[in-house]
């Protein structure tokens, strides 16, 4: 710690030397202050922008039927209450429909990332015929939204019958998948499911940034072709594979397309947040066959609920997870 003496020294000093430099050192040193003052506003802007609409929808379900229509009343509760909690919680059908979506998104998750690896590393680092064809496949697979094939799925899984090999063990009849959890795991496990195609890039494009020293290192000390990926490459793509999987799981667990199509039978919560307006009707009748009419900022109320809860998880999963996301993205950016 510097004494009285010494920091009028060091002050003496820098004068000196700010004088001598022609008012350089100062304005260097204010150029600093303004610029770190105007990346802090910055950075909070952006975290409040973030933040708010959660601590609003939390504040908003908190609140008792009369705090919605009453104008001073903003973000604080007059009269809390956590009865709404409840409320979504029997809409939705939760926890039941918690579970299923916690189970099938790490499912199909662990799927995607799998198969999308041993995909990636193939465009990577092999030549086959075709390659470039089929890598435009997969660009378009990124590009095409789903709901393009959304009728070929249908028709496909309604009447399943893998090179007639299901029709000659169901006695001529094919089989019909919807309503199972089949569907899901064969699309993912060939590298059609969610979003497939971008996984595939992200991960052909770390493979490819890999110097190919390291796999010839390896085959001279006598590794085969999988001993090499698996003791060599996987280790270090394991940011990049823990971001794919990441995505997977964000992407399917507010997924409503592929979900409707093949899970309509089981409780998913992403369906049933999208139907909670219709089940308010009756949850809140006294008579089921008399509906009644729910005022839009109840219904908004129980919506922004829902919503809360859904975000809640993920934001979790990224609090656990966030220093090797961000370590995937500064290795990609270095890399190109």
């Amino acid at each position: 710690m510097k004494t009285k003496p010494q920091a009028e020294t060091a002050r003496t000093s820098r004068k000196e030397l700010n004088r001598k430099s022609g008012g350089y050192v100062y304005a260097a040193k204010a150029k600093k202050w303004t610029v770190s003052i105007v990346r802090g506003l910055l950075l909070f802007g952006l975290c409040f922008m973030i933040i708010q609409p959660m601590l609003t929808r939390f504040g908003v379900g908190l609140m008792a039927e009369k705090d919605l229509y009453d104008s001073t009343v903003v973000l604080l509760p007059r009269n809390p209450t956590l009865d709404n909690y409840r409320i979504v919680f029997d809409l939705t059908d939760f926890p039941r429909s918690m579970i299923n979506t916690v189970w099938t998104s790490l499912l199909v998750s662990v799927f995607q990332v799998i198969s999308a690896t041993f995909v990636a590393y193939g465009f990577a680092r092999y030549d086959f015929p075709l390659k470039r064809f089929w890598f435009g496949c997969v660009v378009v697979l990124i590009v095409i939204p789903p709901q393009t094939i959304a009728t070929a799925l249908y028709m496909n899984f309604q009447s399943f019958d893998f090179l007639g090999l299901v029709s000659l063990f169901n006695g001529g009849k094919p089989a019909n998948l919807h309503g199972s959890l089949i569907p899901y795991v064969l699309m993912s496990m060939t590298c059609m499911g969610l979003k497939d195609g971008l996984y595939i890039y992200m991960l052909r494009q770390y493979f490819r940034g890999i110097p190919k020293s390291l796999e010839e290192a390896a085959y001279v000390d006598g590794c085969n072709t999988m001993h090499t990926f698996v003791r060599i490459m996987l280790p270090d793509a394991v940011p990049t594979i823990l971001s794919c999987f990441l995505f997977s799981f964000v992407w399917q667990w507010t997924d409503l397309f592929y979900t409707r199509n093949f899970l309509g039978s089981m409780s998913i919560y992403s369906t049933q947040l999208a139907g909670i307006v219709s089940r308010m009707s009756r949850y809140f009748s006294a008579d089921a066959s008399k509906p009644i009419i729910v005022p839009a900022g109840r219904q908004q109320q129980l919506i922004s609920i829902g919503v809360l809860i859904c975000c809640i998880p993920l934001v979790i999963l990224y609090c656990f997870t966030q220093k090797t996301f961000v370590q995937s993205i500064a290795m990609s950016g270095s890399k190109e």
